[in-house]
C-alpha cells in the first residue's frame, strides 16, 4: 500500500488530477491508514496503468475546465454555456470559491465534448421551451445537479448500510435530519460517519461558509427525496444492527 502522493507520482498525475480520478472511481482507494489517510494498493495502480491509452487517456478523462474554458472548448458564447449549465444540461464535477466569495463551477472536459456531440441542436439557435421557462423563473440547477452527482459517487464507494445512510444524512439541514432521525444517538452516529468535504472545499472560514451551502439540499422536492432515501437506508442499517448486535458499520 502507498499513500496518495506516491500513488499520484507513480501514475504521472498532478495532485488535483489524482484527487479527481479517485473521486470519480477511476482509481480505487484501499483501506485507510491508522491516521485516516487514504492508501492505494500497488495492484490497483498496476490495473490503472494497464488501461489502454495510459497515461494520456486518464489525464484526458480527468481534465477540467471552468465556464469560460468550457465555452471556448464547445465553440459557443459564455452566455450560452451559462444558460445550459443553469438549466441542468451539464453537471459540474466540483467547485471552488474565488476571492470574491463567488462559486466557480468546474466541469469535466470529456463530458462537455460528449454532450456537444449528443446535443448539437443546443449548441446553436434558440433555447428550447423548457429552458426558457427555467430562465424566466431565474432557476439555477447547478447546485442540485452537483449534489446529486456527489452523493451518487459517495454511495458507490461503500456497501455498508450505516455509511450509506450517513452519506444521505450529510446533505440534509439539521432540522430536516432531526425530523428524519428522531433518535439522537442515531444522529450522533450518522454525523460521526459523515463523509469529509469534497476535494477543493475551502479552508478559509468566509469561503467555507459559502461552500457549506452547496452541501445541503434546498428545494422542497429535493429535501423530500433525500429524507425518504435516508429513511429507507436506515431500515437496512437498523436490520444490520439487529443481526450483528452492534450499531454502526461492520
Amino acid at each position: 500500500m502507498v499513500g496518495g502522493g506516491r500513488a499520484a507520482e507513480e501514475l504521472g498525475l498532478g495532485r488535483g488530477e489524482f484527487a479527481r480520478a479517485v473521486q470519480l472511481g477511476m482509481v480505487r482507494a484501499g483501506p485507510c491508514a491508522t491516521s485516516g489517510a487514504a492508501r492505494f494498493a500497488r495492484a490497483e495502480l498496476d490495473r490503472v496503468r494497464a488501461v489502454e491509452g495510459f497515461p494520456d487517456a486518464l489525464r484526458e478523462r480527468v481534465r477540467t475546465v471552468v465556464a469560460a474554458g468550457a465555452a471556448e472548448l464547445l465553440g459557443i458564447s459564455p452566455g450560452r454555456f451559462t444558460r445550459l449549465a443553469r438549466c441542468g444540461r451539464v453537471t459540474p464535477v466540483g467547485y471552488r470559491i474565488n476571492r470574491y466569495r463567488a462559486v466557480v463551477w468546474i466541469y469535466l472536459a470529456s463530458e462537455l465534448l460528449e454532450f456537444a456531440r449528443r446535443e448539437p441542436g443546443l449548441m446553436r439557435g434558440s433555447a428550447p421551451p423548457e429552458d426558457r421557462e427555467l430562465m424566466e423563473a431565474r432557476a439555477d440547477l447547478r447546485p442540485r445537479r452537483w449534489r446529486g452527482r456527489h452523493v451518487g459517487l459517495l454511495l458507490r464507494r461503500t456497501a455498508d448500510p450505516w455509511e450509506r445512510a450517513a452519506v444521505l444524512a450529510s446533505v440534509l439541514p439539521e432540522e430536516e435530519l432531526e425530523r428524519a432521525v428522531p433518535d439522537r444517538a442515531e444522529r450522533i452516529l450518522l454525523t460521526g460517519l459523515a463523509p469529509p468535504p469534497p476535494y477543493g472545499h475551502p479552508q478559509i472560514p468566509a469561503a467555507a461558509a459559502v461552500a457549506a451551502g452547496l452541501l445541503r439540499a434546498d428545494p422542497p422536492d429535493e429535501l423530500r427525496w433525500y429524507r425518504t432515501s435516508l429513511e429507507f437506508a436506515l431500515v437496512g442499517a437498523r436490520d444490520q444492527s439487529k443481526t450483528t448486535g452492534e450499531r454502526g458499520p461492520t
